[in-house]
Parts: C-alpha cells; structure tokens; sequence
C-alpha cells in the first residue's frame, strides 16, 4: 500500500479503525452486564480453601501476585540499575511559613546511559518529628501541581494540551500550577501531612514508544520486550517504590506512614504499587477504573479489549490474550485488592464516571474484604453501594461515590486524609 497516495481523511481512519470499533463496544446499561463467576481469592490453585495467614501470606498471595504479573501488569526486569539522590532545591519557608519545599533528582544509572526523576516534596513545619506524607504521580509536571514559580520547570516530553500551554510536547511558564486544584497543598499541609508528587513520564512518557525514553531502556531489551514483560503501569510503580527509598533515609519523612495515592491511569499504577510493595502504609486508588478496582468480568464501560486498543503500552503483551475473553483471565481485580491485605486501601468512584464502572470499582472492594476478614480485620460488610458522598471510613477498606466526573475535588481529598486520620497518623 502506498501511504502517500491515501487522502488525509481516509489514512486517519484506517490508523485509528480499530480503535473507534472498540469504542463503540462499550456497554452503560446495567441490564446487559453478563452473568460471570469471579476467581476465588481464598482458593488456592490446587482447589485447597485458605483458611489462615499464615498460608495467605505465604502461598496463595504469592501466587496471585505472580499471576498478576504474568498476564496483566508484567515482571520487572531482573538486572539492577544504579540510583543516586540529589537535593537540587530546598527551601525551608513556603506556604506562608507552613512549610518546607524540598525538589530531589533521582539519577538512574546502566554503563554510561542515565534516566532521571524529580520529587517535589512539601513537608509541614508544624509537625514534631517526621510526618506522614502522601505520595502521587502527577500528568503534566512536578509545576503543574503548584503555581509557585520556583518549582522546576519539567524539560523533557509532556502531553499535548494548547489549554495548558503545552505545544510540541514541551511545557512552558502557562502550564505552571494548571493542575493545582487536584493538589491541594496547603490543606494536606495544614492536616498535618507531607505530599510528594512525581512527573509519571520521567519513569515512562505516556505513548507507545515511551519504552526508549524512560527508564525501561536502562534494562535489557529482551527481558522488557518478552511477553511478561513490565508495561508502563507497572514501571511507573516501579518509580514509586525508588521514591519510597529515598524516604527511608529522610529524616523529615516518616517511612512507616507513606500512602500513595493515584487517580485514572495513575490510580491503577497506586493500586500495584501498594500489591508489590508493603512498605507503602496505605493505598488510594481514584476513578482508576479498567485496570485498576473496576472488575473486568462486568464489561462494563471501558473493557480490556478497549484499553489494550487505545493503550497498548499500559500492560504487557499477554494482556492482549484477553481482549474479549474476560472470563478467561485467571483473575479479576477484586484479587488485585486483597493484595494490599491487611494495609488500609481507600478507592473512590464517581457517578458520572461510567466509563470507569463504580459499580464494579465498589464490588471489588466487597469482594476482597473476605482477606480483610481473615485477618480479623474490618471490611465492606454490605454489597449495596453507599449513597451518594456518604463514604465508608470506619472499615479498613474504604470507599465513597460522589457526584460529578472523572477528576480529584477536595471533597476526594478530605475523605482521603479523613481515612488517612483513622488508620494511618
């Protein structure tokens, strides 16, 4: 086929066919949600029941993990990386006196090839001794979550929004504090936490060629390109647990109470943080959707196959097995939960946000709630779905819906430190 020959209209359709098809496939009407039958957490894969930690935390949660990462997120690369920290800024007056700012370059090294990280960390001065802090990836920039002019300004490749000042992939002085809304840091600050945000396109930039700009091409080639092997999701995960070594040895930071918290995208990424890494304190997954709380099995909203069209990089190549075969997949989200047993997990829908299914997003949490359980531990008692901005809090999982879209309000942030306040500080 001779691609120059193509008018403009008809070559946009045949690159972008399949995944409009796969979009018109989604289904918002509760009545055509499919009778399916969920894994079951507390079986293992020889059919015995688990009736204990003890064989939780040393058999079926190993393999549920490792299940996930077969066929979902993918195995990060085996061989180590070297990994140095910068203090590059520090100013110990901000937000009125409330405050102390700290940016930190995270060097990333293999032979002569480096790949960097910038952490933007706000700490309260108020607070005796170290403080809790909530650590998050942000879209567009460690900049675009404050308008404070003296936080960095992100150099290297940055999605497309003329709205936000960023044309050519480069952010400019426009796109300075854009997203501040979704931050709200003088409130964390004044509730006695620290917030610690990184820019998820330094790890790995977000489209299908982002393997050679962020760190996966640091580690051999044949292990990222197998087909277990880490997608984005997994590798910006990655990123969150190198932020989590370097607060070990923050003395500002208390190690033992970091939640991570993500929203979209970037919740899905909080939600397999928090599975891979007990260090994490808690965890809060946002409107994370397919990928993330939403169960595959309800094909409600976006689907498998609609994410793997138009994401393909988020997952490893197995993950594509299951376009269209949800039943096949020897698991379902409600199991990605459970791995976060018995830390505090919080995950928030909104109503208007049927493409990222609340109610599958709410009876993921039900479901892993029998692991809670076991643990003697309260979980989510009932499967009817709490009314409107009355959120759980008491149990530890928690969960609300609120009014209005896919987005982070304060009202999501005050739930978050209110559940923080309860299981956490």
């Amino acid at each position: 086929m001779n691609i120059s020959k193509i008018s403009i209209p008809v070559f946009f359709f045949l690159i972008t066919g399949s995944v409009i098809h796969a979009q018109q496939r989604h289904n918002y009407d509760e009545s055509k949600v499919p009778d399916f039958v969920l894994p079951s957490i507390l079986q293992d894969k020889k059919g015995n029941a688990v009736k204990t930690v003890h064989r939780w935390e040393n058999s079926r949660r190993q393999e549920i993990l490792h299940l996930f990462e077969e066929h979902v997120y993918g195995k990060p690369a085996g061989e180590q990386v070297n990994v140095v920290y910068q203090t590059i800024s520090l100013q110990e007056d901000v937000l009125a006196g409330q405050a102390v700012k700290k940016e930190v370059k995270v060097l990333f090294t293999a032979g002569e090839d480096t790949v960097d990280m910038n952490i933007l960390i706000y700490l309260p001065k108020s607070r005796e001794g170290p403080a809790p802090v909530f650590l998050g990836l942000n879209f567009y920039g460690n900049h675009s979550i404050h308008d404070d002019p003296g936080i960095m300004l992100h150099q290297k490749w940055v999605r497309n929004n003329e709205d936000f000042g960023i044309t050519g992939h480069r952010a400019t002085e426009k796109s300075r504090g854009v997203r501040a809304y979704r931050w709200p840091v003088e409130a964390i600050i004044q509730r006695g936490y620290g917030l610690a945000t990184i820019y998820y396109g330094d790890l790995f930039p977000d489209h299908k060629e982002g393997t050679g700009d962020g760190v996966q091409r640091l580690f051999r080639r044949a292990e990222v390109a197998d087909s277990t092997g880490w997608g984005a999701i997994a590798t910006w995960a990655w990123g969150l647990s190198r932020a989590m070594d370097y607060f070990e040895n923050d003395s500002g930071i208390d190690q033992s109470k970091v939640i991570v918290m993500g929203h979209s995208r970037l919740g899905k990424t909080s939600l397999w943080a928090g599975a891979c890494d007990p260090r994490f304190a808690a965890v809060i997954a946002n409107n994370s959707g397919c990928g993330g709380a939403a169960l595959f099995r309800r094909r409600y909203g976006e689907t498998i196959e609609i994410i793997n069209n138009n994401f393909p990089h988020w997952f490893c190549q197995n993950f594509h097995r299951f376009d269209d075969a949800e039943d096949d997949l020897p698991v379902d989200q409600h199991m990605l939960i459970s791995l976060i047993a018995p830390r505090p997990v919080y995950v928030a829908s909104a109503v208007e946000d049927r493409w990222a299914d609340p109610k599958g997003e709410f009876l993921s949490v039900f479901h892993a709630s029998e692991v809670y359980r076991l643990y003697g531990l309260q979980g989510i008692k009932k499967k009817n779905m709490p009314p409107l901005n009355e959120p759980i809090l008491s149990s530890r999982v928690g969960y609300h819906i609120r009014r209005g879209g896919h987005d982070v309000t304060r009202f999501d942030w005050d739930r978050f430190m209110d559940f923080a306040d309860l299981h956490v500080k």
